[in-house]
């Protein structure tokens, strides 16, 4: 039971508030630095996540070839064939003819499936369309391959259903999502249609392209093979081209050669004339967006180390905040949050090591073997901090010349270190510096704090600050069992004060 100044008349609540404030003091230390810590742990991570966004870059760009061999292909008939560069490294030009185009066999039914004379309902269960289908049914499809083959058996569509149960639709979508031909049943001619998936003419010679087995054959109607078929059947063909004087063929209407896409639309009646050259501006803007990139990165990063540290402005605490606006909390906060990591040696490790990568040289790569050759240089405004400035009509140069060389600049995956392209050191000394930002800070992902070294520091901090508030409350405590002992001694004294007035009062 506490007793607030009953017999003394003391404001005693505020006198233990006052007492315990000045005792807090240390306590509002230890919660300020363990703000002040999570503060600097979030902009680590701020800056990991900084570090991987532009290693995703650089991986995307600078380190995939097909950045460099983007390539315009030109045309003399681009509605007749059209060419795109896949992964060539080198050009390549010249003539084509089209004499055919490559087909895709067919197959239909030879008469209205289910043999009468009028179209059936597809989504009807088959039994009830035809009372003879009273078995389980198997279907089994071979067709030809991608190369020209034809599948076997072992390969084959193979589907067994309860007629009771499933409808010809219900079939045709089996078909459709698991075979090598595509199938529909058709209401208006009562006919079931069926096309190869893949385009050509059997290899093997037999012009068979498509095969079923008889199970079913008398309901649909359909051949066992688009040979067989006759007239309601058509043989695959392969396209047949002369390209650049060579007669040849291919079983699909596109097809690459030499790392080129050809697409070939229709038969042509003269020669068709291209060639390809490297995409300039596709790779100069790749390359330009990197450099930028590049640039907002070490701003950002030089940012960090010298930003000011105000040293004044500590963490508001709690009590503190009560007698600010919002106001006046933020303006305080954004200089108490400032220079977290100023002068830290980590990021001025990193900025070390891409500078240093940056202005290397690419042993094993001869010619343009460094960015300076390239049109890349670094600012000689020494307040820029290393950014780098690119001569567009130099780069564009080298792009043309050679875009592949501009890649190996950039890529080189040599034995040595010397050897390895300029992005693939930018990345491994990004890797470096993330591992050790996430063994101080941890990452996004990390939920325990023993883990990384600023986490230990928090622990440690709120084992400090469970200690420290015990002792407050057992201080506390301790003040007001003093003052309540207090007042108890003066309401004793007060009433023996009053029984000896009231004694000297009788006597007189």
């Amino acid at each position: 039971m506490r007793i607030s100044g009953l017999a003394s008349g003391m404001d005693t609540e505020s006198m233990v508030k006052e007492l315990m404030k000045a005792h807090r003091i240390p306590l509002d230390k230890i919660t300020q630095k363990k703000q002040y810590t999570e503060w600097q742990r979030d902009d680590y991570r701020t800056v990991n996540r900084t570090l991987n966004n532009f290693k995703t870059l650089t991986n995307d760009s600078m380190l995939r070839q097909s950045t460099f061999i983007k390539k315009t292909v030109s045309s003399s008939a681009p509605d007749d064939v059209s060419i795109k560069n896949i992964n060539s490294v080198s050009d390549f030009s010249g003539t084509l003819s089209v004499q055919q185009l490559a087909t895709q066999a067919t197959m239909r039914s030879a008469g209205k499936v289910g043999g009468g004379t009028s179209s059936i309902d597809a989504s009807v269960n088959l039994s009830t369309l035809d009372p003879t289908l009273t078995n389980p049914q198997t279907i089994k499809i071979r067709a030809i391959k991608e190369d020209g083959t034809l599948q076997t058996e072992k390969e084959a569509f193979t589907y067994t259903f309860d007629p009771s149960m499933k409808s010809l639709q219900n079939v045709m979508d089996e078909i459709n999502s698991k075979s090598n031909v595509t199938a529909f049943y058709d209401q208006q001619t009562g006919k079931i249609s069926m096309t190869a998936r893949y385009a050509g003419d059997n290899a093997s010679g037999n012009e068979i392209e498509i095969e079923s087995s008889s199970a079913f054959q008398s309901f649909s109607k359909l051949a066992p093979d688009n040979v067989t078929a006759g007239t309601d059947g058509t043989v695959g063909t392969n396209s047949k081209f002369t390209l650049n004087g060579l007669a040849t063929e291919r079983s699909s209407n596109t097809f690459k050669i030499n790392g080129f896409e050809f697409n070939l639309k229709q038969v042509t009646t003269k020669d068709i004339t291209f060639s390809s050259s490297a995409d300039v501006e596709s790779i100069l803007e790749s390359v330009t967006k990197f450099v930028d990139e590049y640039n907002k990165l070490i701003e950002d990063l030089n940012g960090q180390l010298r930003e000011t540290k105000y040293k004044d402005y500590q963490p508001l605490t709690d009590t503190e905040k009560e007698a600010l606006s919002e106001d006046q909390i933020k303006k305080w906060e954004e200089k108490a949050m400032s220079g977290t990591l100023k002068n830290d040696s980590i990021i001025s490790g990193v900025l070390n090591q891409m500078r240093s990568a940056m202005s290397s040289v690419v042993g094993g790569v001869s010619g343009g073997n460094a960015l300076s050759k390239l049109g890349i240089t670094t600012s000689s405004n020494y307040l820029e901090n290393g950014k780098l400035i690119i001569d567009e009509t130099k780069l564009r140069e080298a792009i043309s010349a050679n875009p592949n060389q501009v890649y190996e600049v950039f890529a080189a995956n040599g034995d040595k270190d010397s050897e390895k392209g300029i992005a693939r050191r930018l990345t491994s000394a990004l890797d470096d510096a993330r591992t050790k930002i996430t063994n101080k800070a941890g990452s996004g992902t990390t939920t325990v704090n023993n883990s990384f070294v600023l986490g230990r520091l928090l622990d440690g901090y709120d084992d400090q600050v469970k200690r420290f508030e015990d002792r407050l409350a057992s201080l506390e405590s301790r003040y007001w069992k003093q003052f309540t002992s207090m007042e108890q001694a003066i309401q004793k004294a007060n009433s023996q004060s009053t029984y000896l007035a009231g004694m000297f009062s009788t006597g007189s």
